[in-house]
């Protein structure tokens, strides 16, 4: 039988669709309607400074809705999915105790599934993780991701070629575990029963015109001068930070490596090619119950979403 304590009763809900599709205006409502707090997924909001490229919502526009894990971090800081899923579930655990609901909102896919979803962080081995970083330094992230994908092809095609990074940790976890790195990937059952995911619904065509435009308005707002500022406080040499789209495309731009005009477009088909990643994450994902994104009731929907599980 379930407990009526504010925790058991108060529910987790999570805004999901891929960017520039609406989720900040729907989290607001929901969270104003709920009397709820937000709580950012976004991995690169979590970085001071970063505000016109993450599209961070100005402080005047949250409506005076509290929003959490946002502005954590310097720009010379990794950030982990082990330590935001901590981060994350700690907030939520206190705003349930005080019975306000958490709304959760941001472009990390991997971010949101691992706060919400049963997913256990395997350990790891300096000693290995030095061994694939210096396979890295010598071979690059290609050569590497081709080695990957012959031993998890799975993995492989969630992970981007370029990302180092990941590259190196799944490649870490399928030597030290001796499984697939994707079974380490979150599980399709909540942590906590009462949680509900919203999908913001877009058409393609719409959705892109709306990235470019979104883009454009970044530059416009002054996102080079933005990244000038942060590379003097070591974004170049942050190994999360600086891989941002848009701040990487800038960052080029500003060695001479790209135009503004070269650098602008790269930051709209890099954007368009993460729109389709956050799709594809969410696409086999049942529990997701998906409004459109200018439907006049989709507040209303979302609250019937809720209220299901309360």
């Amino acid at each position: 039988m379930a407990s009526d304590s504010p925790r058991s009763t108060t529910p987790i809900v999570a805004i999901v669709g891929p960017t520039a599709a609406g989720k900040t205006s729907l989290s607001l409502d929901l969270a104003e309607r709920l009397g709820g707090e937000i709580v950012n997924t976004d991995a690169m909001q979590l970085y001071r400074g970063m505000d016109i490229g993450t599209a961070k919502l100005p402080v005047a526009e949250r409506r005076g809705i509290p929003h959490h894990l946002l502005d954590l971090l310097t720009v010379r800081d990794p950030a982990t999915v082990a330590e935001f899923q901590g981060w994350a579930r700690r907030v939520i655990a206190d705003l349930r105790d005080e019975g306000k609901p958490p709304v959760l909102v941001g472009g990390s896919a991997l971010y949101t599934r691992a706060v919400l979803d049963r997913f256990e962080f395997p350990g790891t081995d300096p000693a290995l993780r030095a061994t694939w970083e210096a396979e890295l330094a010598v071979r690059g992230a290609a050569d590497l991701h081709a080695r990957l994908a012959e031993r998890d092809a799975e993995a492989a095609a969630r992970i981007q070629p370029d990302n180092g990074r990941r590259i190196v940790r799944a490649l870490e976890v399928i030597e030290l575990t001796g499984r697939p790195f994707s079974a380490t990937l979150p599980q399709l059952e909540y942590v906590e029963p009462a949680t509900v995911q919203i999908g913001v619904r877009i058409d393609r065509e719409l959705l892109e015109q709306r990235i470019q435009q979104r883009v454009e308005e970044m530059f416009d707002a002054g996102l080079v001068d933005e990244v000038r500022r942060l590379l003097d406080d070591g974004l170049a040499e942050g190994r999360t930070a600086s891989r941002a789209i848009g701040y990487q495309q800038v960052i080029a731009h500003l060695a001479g490596d790209l135009t503004l005009d070269e650098a602008r477009e790269r930051t709209v088909i890099a954007t368009r090619q993460f729109a389709r990643r956050q799709l594809a994450w969410w696409k086999n994902d049942p529990r997701i119950t998906w409004v459109e994104h200018d439907a006049p009731d989709r507040v209303d929907q979302a609250l019937a979403v809720v209220a299901a599980v309360m």
